[in-house]
């Protein structure tokens, strides 16, 4: 019996398109979907601080509410199931705590006996210091002090700058973003279709979801099996020229 061949990532990226109709008779394996998500924890994370997490939503009540919160936008009302990806910044301490011990671990089994107390040391300072001095928010006013004393340092050697509160807002918003597209990957190589959205009400998905106020919806990702009109037409780039650059 032949396999079926897979795609080749060429072919994923190109098969991978923003569906906007799902067949309503093609339903998804709620475990194969789990799996991309998996697979998305892959995704690198500044720091490896994972400040995100993800709501698979497979109940067709929230389904439901979830499409009034995206405006009744036909991708989400056809959508056999919804991934929302949220970011989790006040859980700065636990993750930066997690990440230290295993990396004690990671010294114990993996470096030169000589060269452990100093190793450990390193990481005992970057994860329990620096990640809670960077990540701490309190209306701006931890952000503006990092901000001054970044363009202090700065003056005598060079430093990251991007440290007020809302720089860092920004970047725990791009490691989860790489989550997403390494979900929408996945998805596609398993011959899946989604579509990101950033038409919400966030405070709905919010509510529809039960979540606290301290957590940010990065995006929500409808997922179904494409109809011919979900695609909206060839794809747009702006050219390669414009955008390539070689220094």
């Amino acid at each position: 019996m032949k396999t079926e061949e897979k795609m080749s990532l060429y072919e994923i990226l190109n098969h991978r398109r923003a569906i906007r109709h799902y067949d309503s008779t093609k339903t998804l394996d709620t475990e194969k979907v789990k799996e991309c998500i998996k697979m998305a924890t892959l995704a690198p994370t500044s720091s490896n601080m994972q400040l995100w997490e993800a709501y698979h939503i497979t109940n067709k009540n929230i389904l439901e509410k979830l499409s009034v919160a995206c405006l009744d936008q036909l991708t989400a009302t056809s959508a056999q199931q919804m991934v929302v990806f949220v970011t989790r910044q006040s859980y700065f301490k636990r993750h930066a705590n997690a990440v230290k011990e295993f990396e004690r671990e990671n010294i114990k089994c993996h470096s030169p006996l000589e060269k452990q107390a100093k190793r450990i040391k390193k990481w005992d300072i970057y994860y329990g210091k620096l990640m809670p001095f960077l990540y701490a928010r309190c209306f701006g006013i931890f952000g503006l002090g990092r901000k001054i004393l970044a363009q202090c340092i700065g003056l005598f050697r060079p430093i990251v700058r991007q440290v007020s509160e809302n720089d860092v807002r920004v970047v725990v918003n791009k490691s989860c973003a790489l989550a997403v597209q390494t979900f929408m990957l996945a998805m596609s190589e398993a011959n899946y279709d989604t579509c990101p959205l950033e038409g919400f009400d966030s405070k709905l998905v919010k509510k529809a979801l039960g979540l606290p106020y301290d957590c940010e919806i990065n995006m929500l990702i409808t997922c179904g099996v494409r109809l011919p009109d979900g695609v909206w037409g060839e794809r747009f780039r702006i050219p390669f020229e414009e955008t390539y650059h070689q220094i």
